[in-house]
């Protein structure tokens, strides 16, 4: 099984790399953007066979590492 992961930060926070991503754009041209924000994506191959014990295990995962809960949010697809 596979999972998914995107986390990106929290509405509010401020987002210094995705400032630099929306000037360096417009810089090169590419006027239509009004804002960048970043994130992170995260694969992961997984032994599970059953899928919400794979859905646990990978919040999990997300609580105790992959994302700053406080600061960012992540979703999750399992394929």
């Amino acid at each position: 099984m596979k999972a998914r992961i995107h986390v990106t930060l929290k509405n509010g926070v401020l987002d210094p790399q995705g400032k630099a991503i929306e000037h360096s754009l417009a810089n090169l041209g590419f006027m239509g953007v009004e804002a960048a924000r970043q994130g992170k994506y995260i694969e992961l191959d997984l032994a599970h066979s059953n899928r919400d014990t794979a859905m646990a295990d990978v919040e999990a995962m997300c609580k105790k590492l992959i994302a700053n809960t406080v600061i960012e949010n992540y979703t999750i697809e399992l394929e």
